[in-house]
């Protein structure tokens, strides 16, 4: 059992519920396709942004698969384009960015769709949960309404039978006493509870992939393991896949099933969780491991930093975008390195990886 599973079981604990445990047939969950089978799949994913002449290439290039029923972190830096990439999945972006490549979602081209068939899509097929859910939930509604009109709009039900969904939904997600919660607004909750309400608006449509754009950075370090346990919860108990969007390489050592570290719009190292780790090949990818605070630091010591800044993504210099950072730069690395599958299951892109050494102990984690 894990830590904080008697921490959510004290959360008022899922009441009796009709609300489908599992997917298949007899759940009211579309079918899922077997673990193994891919359920995305990005290739060569682009997304250029211009105003007034100016082009910023916030993808470049990006390239991943993902598993039904699997957990994927994908991992970087603020400006890598981790939550670009995702919301230009979910058609999500404003009318200044172009979004070139592919996308294929359970075979199924996302992109070069209509906003009106995307429209069908989201929270159906792709669900995503915001940073903020101060942001995303309406100050003057009560959650109670807000989840129900998200029922409503991917189910053809009456009042009383959305009603009867939404209190589902919000036992689903371990928020205390449903029934009560249902009727109060945004600010008497707290900042837990309300990212459980985001996550019940998202599972309202059943989908098949739960994105989680940074979903626990705005919490405390308690709340943000009990709304990752959550979210592992949901995943094994829904068959969902998860993306999870992070710059926490410990969230994802701890949770996720596979990591893919991403810089300057593109992926530069992508492996199962238990690869990368015990066999960290990027600079990039060790340099972020090493920025990690550890508890057994001297008090007042300076905490090691990645050295130098993130590219222009207006104007990437030619080839390694991470050269002039990186210790291990030359003259080869004038040449932009491939996302390459050097080892079985391990890609990265780099002409000088790290010599073979497990990763800090403060990335290891519980992957059960």
């Amino acid at each position: 059992m894990r830590a904080h599973d008697d921490v959510l079981a004290g959360a008022g604990g899922v009441q009796e519920s009709h609300f489908p445990a599992l997917s298949g047939p007899e759940s009211g969950f579309p079918e899922l396709p077997a673990d193994g089978e891919t359920l995305l799949e990005v290739r060569d994913l682009r997304v250029r942004f211009s105003r007034r002449g100016r082009h910023v290439h916030a993808v470049n290039g990006l390239s991943y698969r993902l598993e039904a029923g699997r957990m994927l972190a994908i991992i970087g830096e603020s400006g890598s384009g981790k939550s670009v990439s995702s919301r230009a999945l979910m058609g999500l972006l404003p009318s200044t960015a172009t979004v070139t490549g592919s996308a294929r979602f359970a075979g199924t081209e996302l992109v070069g769709m209509t906003e009106a068939q995307m429209r069908r899509r989201r929270g159906a097929d792709i669900a995503m949960v915001f940073q903020d859910p101060t942001r995303s939930l309406n100050p003057t509604m009560r959650i109670g309404t807000q989840v129900v009109e998200a029922v409503r709009a991917h189910a053809d039900l009456d009042r009383r039978a959305a009603r009867r969904r939404a209190v589902e939904l919000l036992s689903l997600v371990r928020m205390p006493v449903p029934e009560q919660r249902f009727g109060e607004y945004p600010h008497q909750l707290s900042g837990g509870m309300r990212q459980r309400v985001m996550i019940a608006i998202a599972l309202a449509g059943e989908p098949r992939l739960l994105i989680a754009d940074e979903a626990t950075t705005a919490l405390d370090v308690t709340t943000q393991a009990q709304i990752m346990e959550l979210l592992v919860e949901l995943q094994h108990r829904l068959g969902m896949a998860v993306i999870l969007i992070s710059h926490d390489l410990g969230l994802a050592a701890s949770y996720a099933q596979d990591v893919l570290v991403m810089y300057a719009g593109r992926g530069v190292e992508h492996a199962a969780a238990e690869t990368l780790f015990a066999h960290v090949r990027m600079p990039y990818t060790r340099a972020l491991l090493g920025a990690i605070p550890l508890l057994e630091r001297e008090p007042h010591t300076l905490l090691p930093v990645v050295p130098g800044q993130p590219p222009d993504l207006s104007a990437l210099p030619a080839g390694c975008p991470f050269a002039p950072r990186c210790a291990s730069a030359d003259e080869q690395c004038a040449v932009d390195p491939p996302l390459t599958e050097h080892e079985p299951g391990h890609r990265w892109a780099c002409w000088h990886p790290v010599p073979d050494a497990p990763a800090p102990d403060a990335a290891s984690g519980d992957r059960s």
